[in-house]
């Protein structure tokens, strides 16, 4: 969808563009109402109360669809307030909606019975209902109930189930009734309160409801199925679809067709299947027991339990129970400061209900087995040491020396040193540059199946193991991962795939994002490869392909490749750091697994290089984390990423409309950090103040690449700083705001799924003021103050230098020095240089470096040579200098350049040694 000049589209008065979601107009909706329903309240001439009544109308006609899809306040209370209304009983109507307003804004319906107090003379101020068992601190949620019924027996259903509550149940619920096929889509991803679904039968397919917004969650789920469904496999369709949508979702059938045959076909997602009526008990008690095995935390469970049990030390950890601590007389204070239930679960042992990371049989074991079908995978393991031993573990389980890894550049050095260890021959694939940014973007497909083609044309297919991706990009680029796996496979059926989805953890619990993720991309090939459609697609690209030439490898780039399902192999690794999307400890990261082969042929070598790389004294407190983050986001993950998407789009939004925030900084846009080439969709951006939010649905579902909206790069080049002292000088010092990464020119700020909307308020606050202060400094400023600020801001947004491609490896590194194919042997260059005398400093300042070039010599780094921005090698042990890239290193204005001794110049491998490890590589 492309951004065009159509007139913007409106409801109830309200231009429906400048809304990201619904729940964005839900909660702006309901606030004028309030705001309107407090001034009606007031009283005044007749022509501003007929004013009020119709923004008071005007609210209530744009809540009437939308509340429909949740039980608080819910279309009956809704109904309650056009009556007051009508009554004109404005006090009782300004109350009541302040009453809901704030429960909705605080949450405290999620909390406690918010007593609405409809009717006159009830001034009762309680909130909790007495009549409800100790509601308070027990989780809340709600049952979607999808059937066609009257008022009475809506009401009656719900009265119902509400009898169903006892004091013993550690959830409470409320239900809300929907009346379609289409409807159940809209509430499964409107309504984050949902947890189960209830689908009776003999409800229509579409909705009556044709709001905009509302309508566009049907586009991003599944377009317009129904046409060719029975109304009698409505039911089975809707589990179906709502376990695609949103897998972590119970739902129960409810039907009147053979229960047998339903059974037989449900997905896992569907717990249960009744005939014709269900009872209220039973269906109270298999709700709760579902929403229960979500809550699970075996281990952080198990933890608890032993930290309450009196125990006897004699073993490591002086500090178990905190008996070092209480026993000081000098570090009192540590102990004030953490508190003693940390202490209380601090300890070595592995027994007394506990269990051991390396070897687990018990709670560690359940619990990785509950992150494994959290995040859709097979198997799934801890890690307590971070993301980086998560990538060696992988590479060393799958990889043997001599083996073939392609791998993107600019990946995280720990794949560049697992590689090392693993002894690879690399291939490094280029990602697309974004120079005027000082950054790159992601490796497109054509530059991947160029090199596999390659690969293959030179007889070393088989000798390709892996490639290795990183999904999202640290900036956001997000890859078409089924489709990059889908045709690599077409050229090599066994590769295995390493995605690293570092800072991609939580996009399995947003549908949009979800399709995108290794895990799900990993299934969904894997059930395609299985069907029928896809076997007879298969057996039509044959015929269309048979003609043509193997080794044409430009009209095999130019298109869409298959694999042929006989032989295609699903082998897909994740790595992920939890901690740093989701709530964990800091090195709580998880390897997820999803690979047909990993039983046969990787399940021991893999348990060996877990073994190599975990602590035999593992961090319970991390291990315990991860346990709770896993509960956290199988049941508010949806609702957390949605809440998190929305915080950037207000950010976005933010900056791009105000007019002395858009004079100094500016949102980089899709259009700036994706080619064109590489967006089928044509969009260009989520947000422009002209025509407001764009539909990004068919972007996700179609483009090469995405862009992860709660990545905000920020151009900040226009202030005249650069991206590393605007960080450090300006937001940390000054304001304490911290952020992560910087390039030249840009920086970056996340939203997560802990960021709140007072932390987005003050980020906004801080970069007006900081716009304040350089609109005043330039006014102020002398004819030579400010040439030299325009030249700065030149330097920073013009005068960039060109971002260098990988060079090659020497032929000293090469088993194969005059292969037409670029892999290198990273690992006999890295340990090369071990050997002191085998190496020498060329000074980038004092023209040795520059004179020895001239000469012709090819200089060859010795080792990994890593800015800061932009934080992957530019330089890795083996791989010759060229000039771009000896040009890029001179123009960097960065703190740091790890690898790099300014005194001494680069490290490179002296002229004999390159001779003589040439000659034992020939």
């Amino acid at each position: 969808m492309t951004t065009g000049d159509a007139a913007p589209q409106h409801h109830g008065g309200i231009v429906l563009s400048e809304y990201h979601n619904a729940s964005q107009l839900r909660a702006d909706s309901w606030n004028r109402l309030k705001n309107a329903a407090a001034r009606l309240k007031e009283g005044g001439p007749t022509r501003l109360t007929q004013k009020l009544r119709h923004q008071v109308e005007q609210s209530m006609a744009i809540l009437e669809p939308m509340e429909g899809y949740w039980a608080f306040p819910g279309r009956h209370a809704l109904a309650n307030l056009r009556r007051l209304l009508e009554a004109e009983n404005y006090d009782r109507l300004a109350h009541v909606v302040a009453r809901i307003v704030r429960a909705l804004m605080s949450d405290a319906y999620r909390l406690e019975h918010v007593a609405l107090n409809l009717h006159e003379g009830d001034e009762a101020e309680e909130l909790v209902d007495t009549h409800q068992p100790d509601r308070y601190a027990r989780p809340y949620f709600e049952v979607l109930v999808v059937d066609v019924l009257s008022l009475q027996q809506e009401q009656s259903l719900q009265d119902g189930l509400r009898r169903m509550r006892r004091a013993e149940d550690s959830f409470i619920y409320d239900a809300v009734v929907v009346a379609s096929f289409e409807d159940a889509m809209i509430a499964t991803v409107f309504n984050h309160n949902i947890q189960a679904v209830v689908i009776r039968y003999g409800f229509p397919f579409r909705s009556r409801h044709k709001h905009e917004l509302l309508q566009r969650y049907l586009s991003h789920i599944v377009g317009e199925p129904g046409d060719d469904l029975s109304p009698d496999e409505y039911g089975l369709a809707l589990s179906n679809v709502i376990g695609r949508i949103r897998p972590e979702l119970d739902t129960y059938i409810v039907t009147d067709l053979a229960v047998e045959d339903i059974a037989g076909r449900v997905g896992e997602n569907c717990k249960r299947v009744f005939y014709h009526q269900e009872d209220y008990l039973e269906l109270h008690l298999n709700i709760l027991r579902g929403v229960n095995a979500r809550f699970q935390t075996p281990f952080f469970t198990a933890l608890r339990t032993y930290s309450k049990q009196p125990t006897g030390v004699f073993h490591a950890l002086p500090i178990s129970r905190g008996k070092s601590i209480v026993k000081s007389h000098w570090i009192q204070d540590m102990g004030e400061f953490y508190g003693m239930n940390i202490f209380l679960a601090e300890t070595s042992a592995t027994s007394g209900g506990l269990d051991s990371l390396l070897e687990p049989h018990g709670p560690i074991k359940k619990a990785q087995e509950l992150a494994a079908r959290a995040f859709g995978a097979q198997y799934t393991f801890f890690a307590t040491n971070g993301t980086s031993t998560c990538n060696k573990i992988v590479v060393q389980a799958l990889v043997r020396p001599g083996d073939i890894v392609l791998v993107d550049r600019d990946c995280h050095k720990s794949h560049h040193y697992g590689l090392v260890l693993g002894g690879a021959q690399v291939v490094y694939l280029d990602s697309y540059p974004l120079s005027r940014y000082s950054m790159y973007g992601a490796v497109p497909l054509r530059e991947i199946k160029h090199q596999l083609l390659g690969l293959k044309r030179a007889g070393k297919l088989g000798r390709v193991k892996m490639l290795l991706l990183t999904n999202c990009t640290f900036d956001g680029i997000v890859y078409n991962v089924e489709r990059v796996m889908e045709e690599c496979l077409a050229i090599k059926p066994d590769l295995v795939f390493l995605w690293d989805e570092a800072w991609f953890g939580f996009a399995r619990f947003g549908p949009m994002y979800r399709q995108r993720t290794a895990m799900h991309a990993a299934a969904r090939l894997r059930e395609r490869f299985r069907s029928d459609a896809y076997r007879k697609r298969f057996a039509e690209y044959q015929s269309e392909t048979a003609a043509l030439d193997p080794d044409d490898e430009a009209a095999w780039l130019e298109r869409r490749l298959l694999p042929d399902p006989a032989r295609a192999r699903v082998r897909v690794y994740a790595t992920q750091s939890t901690h740093k999307t989701m709530t964990a400890l800091r090195q709580g990261s998880m390897i997820h697994i999803y690979d047909q082969d990993y039983k046969s042929r990787v399940e021991e070598p893999f348990h060996e290089a877990y073994m190599t790389h975990t602590s035999t004294s593992p961090n319970y407190q991390i291990i315990a984390s991860l346990d709770v983050g896993r509960r956290q986001v199988e049941l508010e993950g949806f609702e957390l990423v949605e809440k998190q998407v929305g915080m950037a789009m207000v950010l976005r939004e933010q900056v791009a409309s105000h007019p002395l925030l858009s004079k100094f900084f500016r949102v980089l846009t899709v259009g700036d950090m994706i080619p064109a080439e590489y967006r089928q969709s044509g969009i260009e951006s989520y947000f422009d103040p002209e025509h407001g939010w764009q539909d990004v649905g068919e972007a996700w579902a179609k483009d090469e690449f995405a862009l992860d909206a709660t990545r905000i790069t920020l151009l900040v080049g226009l202030t005249g700083h650069d991206g590393d002292s605007f960080k450090n000088d300006i937001l940390m010092d000054r304001y304490g705001i911290q952020i992560n990464k910087t390039s030249r020119n840009t920086v970056l700020f996340m939203t997560n799924i802990g960021t709140t909307r007072s932390s987005v308020a003050y980020l906004i606050e801080v970069l007006v003021q900081i716009a304040k202060e350089f609109e005043e400094r330039l006014d102020n400023a002398s004819p030579i103050e400010r040439r030299v600020h325009d030249k700065r801001v030149k330097s920073l947004i013009e005068d960039l230098p060109p971002l260098p491609d990988f060079s090659r490896f020497h032929t000293a590194f090469r088993d194969e020095p005059g292969s037409e194919t670029p892999e290198g042997d990273i690992r006999r260059a890295y340990f090369l240089a071990y050997d002191d005398d085998a190496c020498e400093y060329l000074g980038l300042s004092d023209g040795s470096l520059d004179e020895a070039m001239a000469s012709g010599r090819e200089v060859v780094s010795a080792s990994f040579i890593i800015p800061y921005p932009p934080g992957f090698p530019i330089l890795v042990p083996g791989q010759v200098i060229s000039r771009e890239i000896l040009n890029f290193m001179r123009a960097l204005d960065v703190k740091e350049i790890h690898g790099y001794r300014p005194e001494l110049g680069l490290r490179v491998f002296s002229q004999p040694t390159l001779e003589k490890a040439g000659t034992r590589s020939s």
